[in-house]
């Protein structure tokens, strides 16, 4: 495993890093809570060090299962969650939409039903999960700095917010980490990375294997559910899009074979290996994936064969 310096902190944390939605249970076809448990330990064994949930997964589900995880290795790991997102009391999950509330009263009660799920008295790193615009950053700040006091949480940071609205809540001190998709198949966020790695932001890109079109798995147009998360949220599941990514896929095929190892490597050495990237997470479902995906660090990529992956990038899906 490979690991990089958190921040201006002593800290370091594994470029590879445990990503959970689909292990929440809802929006990823089936999902197995024993595999699930077992393949987060199996990268901890590895010596993957971050794992990066959120309550809005399976609303709740994903933090209970990683709660059980690291019941037995929690000194072990860096824990990330996050707030912001909650649905009406009354809704089942699916049957409306979630409610952006970054309000201080919302900010603490989510952080202590988070706590009670994790089965844990501090949460390392935590994030607001998307921007409520009906909330002072002011109000979300101080709510943030309440939990540090308190010692419930320790770095905080954001997840999928724009420029702006970033700039501000790093001017009043509430950004140790930033975290954006980020893949071979979505660079949009590229510069935004780029600009806080060189400020000592730590970054983070979640999506790194395109929520699973960069494993090589799928090579034909998928027909998802009905109420499968990979509909609408990733744009490279449909036309045109899908086409350029199959066209992609040849070069790192290509790339896999030379080193005899699954796509999916290429695709997470690819990601870690650009320095303004701290950490990428990777959702896994059974321990066989897992393994696999932490085997990447065994090797690692040419500068030649980046180039070559960098230009077959540019040719095909672009930014």
């Amino acid at each position: 495993m490979r690991y990089k310096q958190f921040g201006n902190t002593d800290l370091r944390l594994s470029e590879l890093a445990v990503g959970t939605w689909a292990i929440g249970g809802t929006g990823w076809g089936d999902v197995n809570e024993k595999d699930s448990i077992d393949a987060i330990l199996t990268m901890v064994e590895q010596g993957v060090n971050l794992i990066d949930t959120a309550p809005s997964y399976g609303r709740g589900h994903s933090e209970e299962v990683v709660g059980k995880a690291i019941a037995s290795c929690r000194d072990r790991v860096t824990l990330l969650t996050k707030c912001g997102i909650r649905w009406p009391e009354e809704a089942k999950y699916g049957s409306s939409q979630p409610i952006r509330d970054s309000s201080k009263a919302a900010i603490i009660k989510q952080c202590e039903e988070s706590l009670t799920r994790l089965n844990t008295d501090h949460i390392d790193i935590y994030l607001i999960h998307w921007p409520d615009v009906n909330t002072p950053f002011d109000e979300t700040v101080e709510a943030l700095n309440a939990l540090k006091q308190q010692g419930k949480i320790l770095y905080t940071g954001i997840s999928n917010f724009e420029d702006e609205e970033l700039s501000k809540l790093y001017d009043l001190g509430a950004i140790d980490v930033v975290q954006f998709a980020y893949s071979m198949v979505n660079r949009s966020k590229e510069e935004v990375l780029k600009r806080y790695a060189q400020k000592g932001v730590y970054t983070m890109g979640y999506g790194g294997l395109g929520a699973g079109i960069l494993t090589g798995a799928i090579r034909e147009l998928p027909k998802f559910e009905a109420g499968d998360a990979r509909l609408g949220f990733y744009d490279f599941f449909e036309e045109p899009k899908f086409s350029k990514v199959m066209e992609l896929l040849k070069t790192l095929d290509q790339i896999a074979e030379s080193h005899q190892v699954p796509v999916a490597q290429v695709a997470v050495n690819w990601t870690t290996q650009h320095s303004y990237i701290g950490a990428s997470l990777t959702g896994v479902r059974n321990p066989k994936e897992a393994l696999e995906n932490c085997s990447a660090f065994d090797w690692a990529l040419s500068e030649d064969e980046m180039a070559v992956i960098n230009q077959a990038i540019d040719d095909t899906v672009g930014i």
